[in-house]
């Protein structure tokens, strides 16, 4: 059976980041452990986009571990949020390696629930 799982990052609270980093951990190592297979995707949006910048985020290294640990862990970015803080702050965001930009986080998470994945809200 292959499980899916969507977390959603809203929030540019380190802990929330964290709570989704260490979710996809555990769930990927206990599906791993029962022999059955899973997709992970982090979802950020709002404020939440801070944890994929690399120049804001201050987890960018426990996200890098997170991608060695979790492979084919999606990490996707709320493109009208990147726009909004864009057009405030007069530059491109430079995004953490392996992250994708979506049109909107909201949207993404919607698609994905509406395909079967469940939604935790980190």
């Amino acid at each position: 059976m292959e499980h899916k799982v969507v977390f959603q990052v809203d929030s540019n609270d380190v802990t929330v980041m964290k709570h989704a980093i260490s979710g996809s951990i555990n769930a990927a190592q206990y599906y791993k452990s029962k022999h059955e297979g899973i997709s992970i995707e982090i979802v950020a949006n709002a404020t939440g986009i801070e944890m994929f910048r690399d120049d804001t985020s201050p987890l960018k290294d426990a996200i890098a571990a997170l991608r060695t640990m979790v492979p084919g862990i999606a990490l996707s970015m709320c493109g009208s949020s990147k726009a909004i803080a864009e057009q405030k702050e007069g530059h491109p965001l430079p995004l953490i390696e392996g992250v994708t930009v979506v049109p909107y986080g909201v949207g993404r998470v919607i698609d994905l629930q509406e395909h079967g994945w469940v939604y935790i809200h980190a």
